[in-house]
């Protein structure tokens, strides 16, 4: 199988690297940066490509899934709730402002 062919790759894996991409490029990563990120967390988490025969892999592991939650959660808890409160006002204003 050649660098960079994802034929192995079940329909599930495809979309949850589609779901990470995606959140990448939200956050002002590069596409092609966002595509390797996704990939490799697909990799981490599921062991590669899982494609046909029963019983075949191992099931996923959420490791990665789990940190980002849990680095998200960290960053958060850290503010006092004035903090937050006003984190939340000004992205509130910005979000109206362009939408207006």
């Amino acid at each position: 199988m050649p660098q960079g062919d994802k034929s192995s790759y079940t329909d599930k894996q495809k979309r949850k690297a589609e779901h990470i991409e995606e959140g990448y490029e939200k956050r002002g990563v590069s596409k092609s940066e966002a595509e390797s990120r996704a990939w490799a967390t697909v990799n981490k988490e599921s062991g590669g490509g899982n494609k046909s025969g029963s019983g075949r892999g191992k099931p996923d592991s959420h490791t990665s899934s789990r940190k980002g939650g849990r680095k998200g959660g960290a960053a958060s808890a850290g503010r006092t709730a004035a903090d937050r409160s006003a984190a939340a006002k000004k992205g509130w204003e910005t979000r109206r402002k362009k939408a207006g």
